[in-house]
């Protein structure tokens, strides 16, 4: 595997790849979710690029922006493994040689709820360092994972609207054998809080199970498990129903939906989502 640190070394590269590139963008500290993502673009490309990159641009003031896992030589071995031949990670010199002045701001409607309204800036941020990289590495495609559905729909709308030419492909969450989510900010929760994190994925799934029975009361079902969270020592910021197309909120069970939710727990905050 080839490491680029520099964007003209990536845009070399990349003029030597085979004739459908997929890129994979991740912030590092590397979990078996990430190498899924790898070995689906290793499916549908000739050559496969990854990115470490730990963005600044999309961290608040008080976030954890100096205290995020960095893992560089764990997460080049498990690229390798995974038959990555590229990986371009720069540093924020290499990224920003000037402060970031020009950015993608995504449609309020969009970037202003859930995570938008939790984390101000962020959805900003991620499409500002999405653009920047696709246009460095030019994929066919790009790979990005479903646990970040709001995220998913901000990138694929962004590409639709600026007439990109790459293709965004989404990946399935990827599970715990008890249900977690995978995230790199797992590692921060105790041994007791990782013993109750995955009661958020179950009380999604419950949530779930109650949509698909023909149980229309979003809002009850909402705060019977917000407060089933709130029982258990969680702190969440939202726990919803939405539509899948653009997370608006649903007029009834005649659209397809999306249940999402974050919360605390402790010092980690989780989010998670389940399609309905």
């Amino acid at each position: 595997m080839k490491i680029h640190a520099t964007v003209e070394s990536m845009r070399a590269a990349r003029a030597g790849m085979g004739a459908r590139v997929a890129l994979v963008p991740t912030m590092g500290n590397l979990h078996d979710g990430h190498i899924a993502l790898m070995r689906a673009a290793r499916e549908c490309a000739d050559s496969v690029v990854a990115s470490i990159f730990v963005n600044r641009l999309q961290f608040g003031p008080a976030e954890d922006f100096d205290s995020y896992p960095r893992t560089l030589e764990n997460d080049r071995a498990r690229l390798e493994a995974a038959g990555v031949e590229h990986l371009f990670a720069p540093d924020e010199t290499a990224m920003y040689p000037q402060p970031q002045r020009y950015h993608v701001d995504p449609a309020p409607t969009q970037a202003a709820i859930l995570e938008g309204a939790s984390r101000p800036g962020h959805l900003r941020g991620v499409a500002t360092v999405v653009l920047k990289l696709l246009n460095i590495v030019q994929p066919d495609v790009a790979l990005f994972g479903k646990k970040d559905y709001q995220q998913l729909m901000v990138l694929r709308n962004m590409v639709e609207q600026f007439a990109l030419p790459v293709e965004i492909v989404a990946g399935e969450t990827i599970r715990a054998a008890d249900g977690l989510a995978l995230s790199s900010r797992n590692g921060y929760l105790s041994a007791d809080e990782r013993a109750e994190a995955p009661r958020l994925a179950r009380q999604l799934n419950a949530l779930v199970k109650a949509v698909r029975a023909g149980e229309c009361d979003f809002s009850r079902l909402e705060a019977a498990a917000t407060a089933e969270l709130i029982a258990h020592g969680w702190l969440p910021d939202y726990f919803t129903v939405r539509r899948r197309i653009d997370l608006q909120i649903p007029q009834g069970c005649d659209s397809e939906l999306v249940v999402l939710a974050a919360a605390r727990l402790g010092r980690t905050r989780l989010i998670d989502n389940m399609e309905i």
